[in-house]
């Protein structure tokens, strides 16, 4: 029955869209093609729309609504396939997908620029002390951290100590390697004073890298053959076949599972 009614609902959307360019509606799949870049990169645009930070309540709620009344066979004439699109896309960003509550704001993926925008700029800042370094390092850390957390696979509890572990491990890395980096580029005696502030720019970069790393275990899966997709919507998998030539050469698994948002 759920299948027929989704069925009448897609038939209805479509009638409803004849006149318009955006694709037929499928709920719970990407609007944007995944096989090819183009594709993919729309996707991504989608995901990290700030716009979505301010939708309303009530227009959570509608969105909500309406996807619920085309899984059910129950929409009402004239909805088009571009206002269910945008529905799943406001649900999407606002929404846990396993838990179905509301992320905190500055943990959407939506929020990342404007939120991390502010952050990166205070890890750039020039002629920093060694507390200054300290909190820029702590502060990227735990916003990544929080990201993660908040888009993490709830269907599979992990342990406290999993995520508690990853964090330390990636504020400690990305500490040490930034003060280490600051103080050898300042008793880098043959640097000129145009030199030295240049190289203590690119400081932050080495120290966030492998830092990211240490925080991996906390967060959605990067792409890896044969591993288990992250039911989020910033998680998903793709079989090789339908990947550009030189990537699918990369790999003999059938499937890969990539990090759609992060």
């Amino acid at each position: 029955m759920a299948d027929t009614a989704t069925t009448a609902s897609a038939a209805a959307a479509s009638a409803a869209n004849a006149s318009t360019d955006a694709p037929p509606f499928q709920l719970g799949k990407p609007r944007f093609q995944q096989t090819s870049f183009f594709g993919r990169f729309r996707h991504f645009l989608d995901v990290i729309d700030p716009r979505t930070l301010f939708v309303t309540e009530r227009r959570l709620r509608e969105a909500v609504q309406l996807l619920e009344d085309y899984k059910h066979g129950t929409l009402r004439p004239g909805v088009t396939n571009e206002q269910l699109w945008s529905a799943q896309k406001i649900k999407q960003a606002i929404l846990h997908p396993d838990t179905n509550e509301k992320i905190f704001m500055p943990f959407r993926m939506s929020g990342y620029i404007p939120f991390g925008t502010p952050i990166v700029v205070g890890l750039l800042l020039p002629n920093q002390t060694l507390a200054s370094t300290v909190f820029w390092q702590w502060l990227n850390q735990s916003h990544n951290a929080c990201v993660n957390y908040a888009n993490r696979n709830a269907t599979k509890p992990s342990p406290a100590s999993k995520f508690i572990q990853g964090y330390l491990g990636a504020v400690i890395s990305a500490v040490s390697i930034a003060v280490g980096l600051n103080v050898l580029v300042q008793k880098a005696n043959k640097f000129t004073p145009a030199t030295r502030l240049l190289v203590q720019r690119f400081v932050p970069f080495p120290a966030v890298g492998p830092a990211g790393d240490s925080a991996d275990t906390s967060g959605p899966p990067h792409a890896r053959p044969g591993a288990t997709p992250d039911r989020h919507v910033h998680a998903g998998e793709i079989e090789t076949s339908q990947l550009e030539p030189e990537i699918a050469r990369a790999t003999s698994s059938r499937t890969v599972v990539y990090n759609k948002g992060l």
